[in-house]
């Protein structure tokens, strides 16, 4: 049967479509009225916030780091400047995925593996997301090139213009004015991360690092206006930066090349010191090193080459370097004999070639093993004599002894700017109770005072307890800037002088150091001939390996590096001292022989003019005086 058909309903449709055409009407309106509202909530309602955000987005305040303060010697020759150089600096705000970004840096400039490792230290190492860090310096041309042409493959990565410090001198001031290298994680979480904003180095050794506070200076700022990728539009605002200071040291370049040629390529250290102001003349360590390799980061294999030398090439072993003072302490002693009133200058000991403690059967032996029988404090000096200063040890006890050589300086810092100096050890009663829990002997009293034994001194500890002997007692500071930014450094913490009860004792022993160099039987007579002033001076040999009883020193049965350092310490002119002299020789094995002349031509080349003629201003009356006495 066929369907029967069914008849459109129009009006039903029309109304379903009227129906749904009024609901889209409606919820476009409201739509509509949302986005009004929520363009008004943003617009009007939020429109300070939203300024602000789109104004730091526009506007970014850029850090200036200040121009690092010059350091130059004493007579105005640059020892540590600023170049520019271009260095890779990427910031990881702007970089989105910096890991890849890496990846693309190296294979377009073809770097190693290790460099990237590198790169990815630093990046991790930056204070700040949206600060720029370097992580390649010293940029070549072809490399500033290459990353010119792949810019768009290397977002938030720019080269930058810098400078960076510069050691002209090289390895002449590597152990006195230091090095700069880059700050790391714990320099990082001591320093004022405002005025070190933008700023990656910091002094590390030396100098540098002592006065960094001086030499860095103040950061300053600028707003700029930048676009959507990053790029600086305009400036807006500038805050110049304030420089750091510029320091004056009181080395002479001239005397520190003179020192270096007097060691003569041999292990050893030498300081020369203005007796009457306390500044440092020369301060050389050798060997020495190229502080230009720390600036922008060493690599590896360069600083294994330095850290594992035989020669040890980094340690400062002026201000480092502990040795027994050995004989060179000998005059400090006498002070001490003379002050405590234990000895006259002309008190006699018999020396036959040893000294033996009261009941004891031990020989301690002089340096002399056929003696030299009778002397008194001159002649002890002149022959730096064993046996007499054995016996005046044994006068003075230990306890009156270290408090004297505390006065002199040793097992202390003496220093006013240098901060790695190593305070030495001038051992005690109370010292060896509290690290070895064992009692004082009487017999190490007596090699105490032949600089023997627990001592330990550094060479510039023996150059200021000759100041002083010197300088009369006069205390002043070694220091080597002599003016930062026109002033003088002012000491903190000054040192009381040393106040004898008869001031006559200071010139007993100056004549008997100057009979060391002037005498007919001093011990280092031969360094002083032909000398055009006198010279007061006093060796010493530091035993780097222990002699039995009984047995003498037999240099070939003894390895180089075993040997005995040579000491020397000496002022001149005697009179009217203007130069102290301080020498270690590594291994020298004779202080009269090997470091006494390394003395003698520092202070030639301090003294003597360009014609070989004491200048006038070093001369005196006397000199001539006591020259003619000892012909």
């Amino acid at each position: 049967m066929p369907q029967p058909i069914r008849i459109k309903d129009h009006e039903k449709d029309a109304r379903l479509v009227r129906g749904r055409v009024v609901f889209g009407a409606i919820a476009v309106v409201a739509l509509i009225g949302v986005l009004i509202a929520r363009l008004y909530f943003l617009q009007v309602i939020q429109y300070e916030y939203h300024s602000t955000l789109s104004e730091n987005n526009r506007v970014h305040v850029q850090p200036i780091p200040p121009t690092r303060g010059l350091i130059f010697d004493r007579n105005g020759v640059v020892v540590a400047d600023n170049r520019p150089s271009f260095s890779l600096s990427m910031t990881r705000e702007r970089s989105g995925d910096w890991q890849k970004v890496l990846d693309v840096i190296v294979e377009v400039l073809q770097l190693t593996p290790e460099d990237r490792a590198i790169f990815e230290k630093r990046m991790r190492q930056g204070r700040r997301p949206f600060e720029p860090v370097p992580i390649l310096f010293e940029l070549t041309e072809e490399q500033i090139a290459l990353i010119a042409v792949n810019q768009f493959r290397l977002p938030g990565v720019e080269v930058v213009a810098q400078l960076v410090r510069h050691y002209p001198q090289g390895a002449h001031f590597a152990h006195s004015v230091g090095y700069m290298g880059r700050i790391n994680e714990k320099e990082l979480k001591s320093l004022d991360p405002v005025n070190y904003s933008g700023t990656h180095h910091i002094g590390k050794t030396g100098i540098e690092r002592f006065y960094e506070a001086e030499l860095h200076g103040q950061v300053g700022y600028e707003e700029v206006e930048t676009n959507a990728r990053g790029r600086v539009l305009r400036v807006l605002k500038r805050t110049d930066p304030i420089p750091g200071k510029d320091i004056v040291l009181s080395l002479d370049i001239k005397l520190q090349e003179a020192a270096e040629a007097a060691l003569g390529g041999r292990r050893g250290a030498v300081v020369a010191l203005d007796p009457n102001t306390g500044e440092v003349l020369a301060m050389v360590s050798q060997p020495s090193f190229d502080p230009n390799l720390f600036v922008t980061g060493i690599s590896f294999k360069a600083y294994a080459e330095l850290r594992d030398s035989i020669d040890r090439p980094l340690f400062n072993r002026v201000l480092r370097g502990l040795y027994p003072p050995g004989s060179t302490i000998k005059p400090a002693v006498a002070i001490a004999g003379l002050d405590a009133g234990v000895i006259t200058a002309s008190s006699r000991v018999y020396d036959p070639g040893y000294y033996q403690l009261p009941n004891y059967d031990h020989k301690y032996r002089n340096w002399n093993r056929s003696g030299d029988g009778y002397v008194d404090l001159e002649t002890a000096i002149m022959r730096s004599n064993d046996t007499y200063f054995y016996d005046l040890a044994h006068k003075l006890g230990i306890d009156r002894l270290a408090s004297y050589m505390g006065k002199f300086g040793l097992g202390q810092k003496v220093s006013l700017d240098m901060f790695e100096e190593s305070p030495g050890l001038m051992p005690s009663r109370e010292w060896k109770r509290a690290t070895r829990r064992q009692p004082w002997f009487p017999g190490e009293t007596l090699i105490l005072g032949i600089g023997q034994g627990y001592m330990q001194a550094t060479p510039l500890q023996l150059a200021q307890a000759t100041a002083l002997v010197a300088s009369k007692g006069k205390w002043y500071r070694p220091h080597l800037a002599k003016t930062i930014e026109g002033q003088k450094p002012v000491d903190p913490n000054p040192v009381p002088d040393i106040i004898l009860r008869n001031p006559s004792d200071w010139q007993k022993v100056n004549i008997g150091m100057q009979q060391v160099m002037h005498g007919a039987r001093g011990t280092a007579r031969k360094a002083a001939l032909g000398a055009q002033y006198r010279i007061a001076g006093k060796s010493g040999t530091a035993q780097v390996v222990a002699i039995k009883q009984g047995e003498k020193y037999d240099r070939s049965k003894v390895q180089e590096r075993h040997r005995d350092h040579a000491l020397f310490v000496g002022f001149a002119p005697a009179e009217n001292p203007k130069i102290v002299v301080s020498v270690m020789v590594e291994n020298g094995e004779s202080g009269s022989g090997v470091a006494a002349p390394v003395v003698r031509q520092i202070m030639d080349a301090w003294l003597l003019d360009e014609h070989g003629q004491l200048k006038p201003e070093y001369a005196s009356p006397t000199t001539a005086e006591a020259t003619a006495r000892e012909e």
